[in-house]
Parts: structure tokens; C-alpha cells; sequence
């Protein structure tokens, strides 16, 4: 399978006490499908999975996966510090019923190239599971070299996207020239979308479309019905949304309160995160009105 669309990472609703509130989830899950998502990617960044237990992933991954019952695609972050720990949490996504795991490059310690390229080698030796390299330099504090994911791409058939959250199209533009149709390029970054599918990309994983699915849906497909100027009113939207919640503000308190706002049910961050202070709520409330 090569993942093409829109998804979304979807955010963990988590009640005053940090349990995971899975009747929110389930009520959030019905809103992103009516959107017309083409699917969701649990334990992400988004959904704060360095906050949530391997026990709690799974949970949250069973219940996904019995709620969508089929009508969307269910990815799942399985990226971990160590290759170990990654081999186990995409084992547990690939039992719990997720179609493709998502795996963020290592973090805390920078590996070399070839320790990456080994990384997801091992990954996909060990689990009968379809990966996407996640390159996110802001968790990371590095990028991957597209030469790299060319590489990986090449050796391992089970490699079949790159989400790059880089933000730099030249990045993204010499991963496409190297890895032609082999595996499927999706923007990370919400400024990003149209970009990459003018560069040859096939879809995105953002933030955002937690909070605006619809805009996000519409970008994309409008795009691929060759109406370039919706396209770009679109993108024109979703990059302003991108800013006031991601560039401006705690990307997930802003990204929960905003979900709040709309009278769904995001619950608040996980801590040591906190939910955003009264100036900074009521500045996304005065910006989003003017959408």
C-alpha cells in the first residue's frame, strides 16, 4: 500500500486527572470521518505518545481500531528512542489491528546515517508491518538526508512513505527525485501540503487537521481536481490556522483548546504540559473568528 491523503494525528482527550477519556476519542473519531479523512495516525506526536505507557498505546490503538470498523485507514506512531523498544511498540501496533506504522527517527542521542538507515532495517526485519519514516528535526534536533531514505527505500519494500515535517521543499523535492514511485511523500508541515503536491507528494499528516479536517480534505482534493486556485485559498487557510496554533503557541494545549472551542471534547494536555493561559486562549479565539 502507498498512503495517499489526508490524516490526521489525532490528539489523546485527557480528563483533569491525565486518564485517557476514550468516549471523547470515540466522538472525535465520528467528526474526523465525516470530514472525509482518509484516515488517523494514533500515538503520534500529536497525541502526546512520549506521555502515554506502551500499555496505554495499545489500548487506545484496540479501541480506534474497533471504533472505525473499517471505514478509514488506522496508522500508528510506534517511534521510540531505542531500536529495541521501536521493534516492540510496532509489534504491538501490528496486533492491535494499525495498517502502517509511523516511526520517528531516534532521538536523544543523534545517530549517524548509516545507524538510521540499520534502525528501520532491523524494524522491518523483525515486523511484517508497512513503516513511514517520520523526519521531524524539531523533536529530533536533526534531518534526515533524503540520499538516506533513498537508500532504506531502496533495500526495504516494506518503506512505504516518508513524512517529512522539515519544512524545507528542498528537502522534500530531492526525496521525490530520488525515490520516484517507490514509496509516497506526505508533508508533516501544514505550510507544506500544497507545496508537496506540487512537487509530486501525495498527501499530508499535520496537526491541524485535528482542528480543520474539512479545509484540509478540500486542499488536497481540489488539488487533484486541477482547481489550483481553491487549492491555494485553501492551503492560504490552513497555513494561517498552522501559525496561530502551532508557530505562535503550545502547539498541543492551542491544538486542544481550539478542538474545545468547536464544542468537542479534546480534554487538556497531559503533564507537564499545561492548557494554554487566558491571554494566549482568548488571542486563538479573537484569530480563529476570522476564519
Amino acid at each position: 500500500m502507498r498512503p495517499e491523503g489526508l490524516y490526521v494525528p489525532n490528539i489523546t482527550p485527557f480528563d483533569k486527572h491525565g486518564e485517557i477519556m476514550y468516549d471523547a476519542l470515540g466522538e472525535l473519531i465520528e467528526h474526523w470521518i465525516a470530514a472525509g479523512v482518509t484516515g488517523l495516525v494514533a500515538n503520534a506526536s500529536t497525541g502526546e505518545a512520549p506521555y502515554l505507557s506502551r500499555e496505554e498505546k495499545r489500548g487506545i490503538l484496540e479501541y480506534m481500531v474497533d471504533k472505525i470498523d473499517g471505514r478509514i485507514q488506522l496508522f500508528a506512531g510506534t517511534g521510540a528512542m531505542s531500536t529495541r523498544e521501536t521493534i516492540k511498540l510496532t509489534k504491538d501496533a501490528k496486533e492491535a489491528g494499525a495498517e502502517v506504522a509511523l516511526v520517528a527517527t531516534p532521538f536523544f542521542f543523534k545517530p549517524t546515517g548509516d545507524e538510521i538507515k540499520q534502525h528501520f532495517i532491523d524494524i522491518m526485519d523483525a515486523v511484517d508491518l508497512p513503516v513511514i519514516l517520520y523526519n521531524v528535526p524539531k523533536f529530533t534536533g536533526y534531518s534526515v538526508d533524503p540520499k538516506m531514505v533513498a537508500q532504506v527505500a531502496e533495500e526495504c519494500s516494506g518503506l512505504v512513505a516518508l513524512k517529512d515535517s522539515s519544512g524545507n521543499p528542498g528537502n522534500m523535492a530531492e526525496v521525490i527525485r530520488l525515490c520516484g514511485d517507490k514509496i509516497s511523500a506526505l508533508s508533516g508541515s501544514a505550510d507544506m501540503i500544497l507545496p508537496t503536491l506540487m512537487l509530486g507528494g501525495k498527501g499530508a499528516i499535520v496537526a491541524v487537521a485535528n482542528v480543520i479536517p474539512r479545509e484540509c480534505v478540500n486542499l488536497i482534493n481540489s488539488y487533484k481536481t486541477g482547481d489550483f486556485q481553491e487549492a491555494g485559498k485553501n492551503q492560504h487557510l490552513v497555513s494561517f490556522v498552522n501559525k496561530v496554533l502551532v508557530r505562535e503557541n503550545p502547539q498541543i494545549a492551542a491544538i486542544k483548546m481550539a478542538v474545545n472551542q468547536k464544542g468537542l471534547d479534546a480534554g487538556i494536555p497531559r503533564r507537564p504540559l499545561m492548557p494554554l493561559v487566558e491571554e494566549q486562549a482568548s488571542k486563538i479565539v479573537e484569530a480563529l473568528s476570522l476564519l
